[in-house]
């Protein structure tokens, strides 16, 4: 019997060998079968490297953006903005387009002068070796302000806080990346510091560096709003126009436009903001920054009007709605005439309206006859002398249709 068993065992294991060595080779793996459920999460790694953080914009400064906005770069060169702050280099006066300032105030040379502010078409001040705003003693005149012929003033000097310590705290307005933190150039007298001094390209636009280096991904900031100019175009509140001695203050462009009918449009709608104002370039600022004239909107008022001769003789509508009644360097108030114009554009042809609050700090929200007529029709104004009440007379209605 147990012959038996084994004789079946060796015969089945022979047949199995025999099976073995007949079968083909290997055919391919088949389709991978359906995830099994997932495992327990396991212990949680070491922290990596840290990264590096995104890089922020960078100030490039306006001659980087010239490379590639070349045009409006030299018009923009030709404008104010740029000079409201100049920096004294080896001791030589800085240059403007179409000014110059003489000299520095008496008892100072260049090398005691490191800032010139302004210097463009109306005023300069000084800052000395420690950041302060020169202005001598109580006598002192420390302030040069360029001739003005329409006020009837030669160049000359006049005081500025005469006596008084002044630090230059005006860098908000008149540089460019401005930090209210520390002290430019380490002087005690300069608060602040600032990427360039000046009004340059980045003051509006915002740091460049993206955008030089990647012009088609990083756009700059293009603000046509009121408010931007409005920034720096102001003196405190915004529904208050400050006045002292008979003149609208400067800087009040904004505060001026917010009271006026304008207020809607904005600034740029009139002007190129890369243009100068005050002079014409032939080539490049034929119309002192100009893009829209007074009758582009009120054509009908230009063409109403009572007098045909004050269109002959060359009054144009700036010369009453927008008179020169605010002072920067000069004003001349016996024939009613500062030298920058007014924004506020609207006539009060009541004779009797005052210009200016009773403590004479606050222009009214128009222009009164004496500043708009009687500024041209006084004794040594340039036109026949009238009264206030005759001139409120022939300004009424001026332009209705006739």
């Amino acid at each position: 019997m147990r012959g038996k068993v084994l004789l079946l065992l060796g015969l089945l294991a022979a047949g199995v060998l025999l099976l073995a060595a007949c079968a083909g080779p290997q055919g391919p793996a088949g389709p991978a079968g359906p995830a099994g459920p997932p495992g327990p999460e396991g212990p949680q790694g070491p922290a990596g490297p840290p990264g590096e953080a995104a890089a922020g914009a960078e100030y490039v400064g306006s001659a980087t953006c010239s490379g590639c906005h070349e045009d409006v770069y030299k018009k923009f060169m030709l404008s104010g903005h740029p000079y409201k702050l100049n920096k004294v280099v080896d001791g030589k006066p800085p240059e403007y387009p179409y000014s110059e300032v003489p000299n520095p105030p008496e008892g100072y040379t260049w090398d005691d002068v490191t800032y010139v502010i302004g210097g463009f078409g109306w005023k300069a001040r000084f800052i000395d070796k420690n950041g302060y705003i020169i202005t001598g003693d109580e006598n002192a005149t420390t302030q040069y302000n360029f001739a003005n012929e329409e006020v009837g003033k030669d160049a000359g000097w006049v005081a500025y806080h005469a006596g008084q310590e002044k630090p230059y705290t005006c860098g908000t307005c008149h540089t460019t990346g401005y930090k209210p933190e520390g002290n430019q150039d380490g002087l005690e007298g300069l608060v602040g510091t600032w990427a360039e001094p000046g009004i340059q390209c980045e003051r509006c636009h915002g740091p460049g560096s993206n955008h030089a280096s990647d012009p088609y991904g990083f756009a700059l900031k293009i603000d046509r709003t009121a408010q931007l100019c409005g920034e720096c175009h102001i003196r405190g509140s915004v529904d208050e126009i400050d006045a002292k001695g008979g003149f609208t203050k400067h800087h009040e462009q904004a505060e001026e436009l917010y009271a006026s009918k304008h207020f809607a449009i904005g600034c740029v709608a009139c002007h190129d903001p890369h243009a100068s104002a005050l002079y014409a370039d032939e080539e490049l600022n034929p119309d002192k920054g100009i893009w829209n004239d007074c009758q582009d909107c009120h054509f009908n008022a230009a063409a109403n009007q009572k007098s045909e001769t004050m269109t002959a003789v060359g009054v144009t509508c700036e010369d009453c709605h927008m008179a020169p009644m605010a002072k920067s360097a000069w004003g001349n108030l016996d024939i009613f005439t500062g030298d920058i114009s007014s924004h506020l554009f609207g006539i009060n042809v009541d004779p009797n309206a005052p210009q200016f609050s009773e403590d004479g700090s606050v222009t009214m929200p128009y222009i009164t006859i004496a500043y708009a007529c009687q500024r041209c029709h006084i004794e040594g104004g340039g036109a026949s002398a009238r009264s206030v009440e005759e001139l409120a007379a022939f300004a009424a209605d001026y332009h209705a249709r006739p």
